[in-house]
């Protein structure tokens, strides 16, 4: 079983964009939001993808994820979700040893950029970059499921 450990953060400017390493495109969605086991399916760039995760714990939380289709993928968002709930631009950023992934939302959420970053411990400390704004970690309203909605 693997974990997730990670900090989220509003994004205050666009200076990530010149700072990226890469860019990519996200289409997500959900096949369950129960805070308990959120159920996730996306495709990122060409690579179709099956994500399962348990409940947050401070910043912490189990994770599961499957490569699986593009096409596996595109009929699931359709038929069982109605369609992508999330679609994004995620830009990777290196910086003070840790890689950054900045996601600039489209669509319905179009002006919303959170920066997050994946810790070994919940303790580790961090040297925040320039762009980055209020930190949001654990705040449901900015979790990629409600989002979905």
């Amino acid at each position: 079983m693997a974990k997730e450990i990670e900090r989220k953060y509003l994004v205050n400017d666009d200076s990530y964009k010149v700072m990226a390493v890469k860019a990519v495109v996200i289409r997500q969605s959900y096949l369950n939001r129960d805070p308990q086991c959120t159920v996730r399916v996306r495709i990122k760039g060409s690579q179709g993808f099956l994500t399962v995760k348990g409940i947050t714990v401070g910043a912490t939380r189990d994770e599961w994820e499957y490569p699986i289709p593009a096409s596996d993928a595109e009929e699931m968002a359709e038929r069982l979700t109605g369609g992508w709930g999330i679609d994004k631009t995620r830009y990777i950023v290196e910086y003070g040893g840790f890689i950054w992934e900045v996601d600039e939302f489209h669509g319905k959420h179009d002006g919303l950029v959170v920066a997050e970053v994946e810790l070994p411990a919940e303790c580790t400390a961090v040297t925040l970059p320039p762009f980055v704004g209020q930190e949001v970690t654990g705040n449901p309203r900015y979790y990629n499921s409600t989002l979905a909605k």
